[in-house]
């Protein structure tokens, strides 16, 4: 359709009424203007995503567990409507609170933060946690978790999280309250995009300083990343804010047509919930239309839509339209398959006899 010809769907006189649902709801936003329709047109293209069987990624940047959302997430895992998560290691790390029963409560924005101090009370802008019941006794459970058992063999952070997710399954007071046990139990990778960046890998450096060696295999994981997608028959992801987490999903177009030559083309769907600016040439608020330069996503004009609002009002209106009307998918289980994807990946790559030279010149020489 030419955007530049007068047609297009009449704007309707709105009227709102006690009975509706959340698709109505939905329908009224669609319907309307602004940051209002794009989140009614995100709504629906998450639905057609599950419709159509698209492999979807979810990407989670800031403090989104802390507020209890963790729970929506481990709703779509059981209902299929998430097959693969990047995140950040902050929300694994605070999501892990609520599987133990550590407090996690609402205070104020609004405060003196040298009293908060005082009293031993952390802030995440209006949410409380406590340094010591909570903050130090998570401590605790990570660095027993990761101690001395961990195996000594590089690893990817799929599978540290697979590893905690079991743990909290079989030992935490409330495994049913994290999304990471849910993970571990429909075999969903939870990949964390910078987990040095959290209070996960400080945890770690009690063993380091006893000569523990963790050899992070980052390279190996981004292979996995983008043999998800090329074994996919159409992909999709849902942003929940922007920065390293969202990016990680992206390169996955690049990985596998600039760097391997497999001309895949990138994302077929793409929903991005953000409050940053593209004006200022920083990854979290750049167009899903500029990534068609960099082959992130197959098409600048459709299957994608932004909205910029925050993810904590946007995020649980996507979660309940969709569990509203559409059945729940078979898992698709991709931690078990990750090993053959990527020698899936590996084969084709190297069935090019360019490829196929490098692979020789790469062989280790043996004495």
């Amino acid at each position: 359709m030419d955007p530049h010809n007068f047609h297009g769907k009449d704007i309707p006189h709105i009227k709102l009424d006690p009975k509706m649902t959340m698709e109505d709801l939905v329908d009224v936003y669609a319907s309307s203007g602004y940051n209002g329709r794009q989140l009614g047109d995100a709504a629906k293209l998450y639905a057609k995503m599950i419709k159509e069987d698209a492999t979807i990624c979810l990407t989670i940047s800031g403090a989104m567990t802390p507020v209890g959302f963790g729970g929506i997430v481990k709703t779509l895992i059981e209902r299929g409507f998430v097959d693969w998560i990047v995140t950040t290691g902050a929300n694994v790390y605070h999501e892990d609170h609520f599987a133990w029963g550590l407090p996690v409560k609402q205070g104020s924005f609004d405060v003196d933060d040298m009293k908060l101090y005082e009293n031993e009370i952390v802030r995440i802008r209006d949410v409380y946690i406590k340094f010591n019941e909570t903050l130090e006794a998570q401590d605790a459970l990570i660095q027993k978790m990761f101690g001395d058992d961990f195996p000594d063999k590089p690893f990817t952070t799929a599978e540290f999280c697979n590893l905690m997710g079991k743990i909290s399954k079989e030992k935490a007071k409330h495994p049913e309250k994290s999304f990471v046990t849910a993970a571990y139990d429909y075999d969903v990778p939870v990949y964390i995009s910078t987990i040095k960046d959290s209070s996960l890998a400080l945890n770690l450096a009690v063993h380091r300083l006893q000569n523990k060696i963790y050899n992070l295999d980052f390279v190996k994981e981004i292979i996995e990343q983008a043999a998800i997608v090329y074994d996919s028959k159409k992909s999709g992801i849902l942003e929940l804010g922007g920065g390293v987490p969202k990016n990680t999903a992206q390169q996955t177009g690049p990985l596998l047509d600039q760097i391997l030559k497999r001309e895949d083309g990138g994302q077929d769907y793409i929903i991005q919930i953000t409050d940053a600016r593209p004006d200022t040439g920083g990854l979290s608020g750049a167009t899903l239309q500029e990534g068609k330069s960099w082959g992130k996503v197959q098409d600048a004009h459709d299957g994608m839509v932004t909205v910029y609002v925050d993810a904590t009002i946007a995020f649980p209106i996507l979660a309940l339209y969709v569990l509203s009307n559409q059945k729940t998918r078979k898992p698709k289980r991709l931690y078990k398959k990750l090993g053959k994807l990527y020698e899936k990946l590996s084969e084709d790559y190297f069935k090019n006899p360019d490829n196929k030279k490098k692979k020789s010149k790469n062989k280790t020489k043996t004495c």
